[in-house]
């Protein structure tokens, strides 16, 4: 019985133990994808029987929403630091950018998951949550290069929401590159890169 207690997991508050299942899940998804992963698979990873891992959690759908729940959380907290930090505006769009993908290169089975679920054909509240999210990082984005403009930094004629929008697809453009290749690690070295190539975009033409 002493060799059967020496293995068995140290009991953890239940908020502790959601955490490293919803950890479990963002790991696996890298490595497997998300459409891989098996509850028995996420109890393994975790290190609890199958049935304890539903003593957390109802269902698989419940595992899920408290994943995209942390991600929600995480994410807005690593953006919302960033636009807060100060410094005039191009500084703050550099900042957010710059954070956005570091973000991802840590956890890169998170656009995994989220790129999963949006390809689902039918409309769903996860759908209608991540376009509420993306549309207020869009309108956040167009304040500050509305910003930029007025202090001189970036032309009047600047189209900001076309401007938000290509911000970014290019994040998005590095997650996929990412994915592809599994370069996440590099993801921060081409976002330093890029960043200057997309001010220029946004500056147009010097006359």
């Amino acid at each position: 019985m002493a060799d059967v207690a020496a293995v068995k997991r140290k009991r953890l508050p239940a908020e502790q133990r959601r955490l490293e299942v919803v950890a479990a899940v963002v790991n696996l998804a890298r490595e497997y994808g998300p459409e891989g992963i098996t509850t028995q698979a996420i109890a393994d990873r975790v290190g609890v029987t199958h049935g304890a891992l539903f003593r957390h959690f109802p269902d698989k759908e419940a595992m899920w929403a408290a994943v995209f729940d942390w991600v929600q959380e995480q994410l807005g907290a690593v953006l919302n630091d960033a636009f807060a930090a100060g410094g005039d505006p191009l500084a703050v769009l550099e900042r957010v950018f710059l954070a956005h993908v570091a973000f991802v290169a840590r956890h890169p089975g998170v656009p995994r998951i989220l790129f999963n679920e949006l390809q689902r054909p039918a409309d769903s509240a996860f759908r209608a949550h991540v376009r509420q999210n993306i549309g207020a990082y869009r309108q956040r984005l167009i304040a500050l290069l509305a910003a930029a403009k007025k202090a001189g930094q970036l032309p009047p004629a600047l189209d900001a929401e076309a401007a938000a929008v290509l911000f970014i697809g290019t994040v998005q453009g590095l997650v996929v590159q990412s994915m592809l290749f599994r370069t996440e690690s590099d993801m921060l070295a081409a976002a330093g890169r890029l960043f200057p190539l997309l001010l220029d975009g946004f500056r147009g033409p010097r006359t």
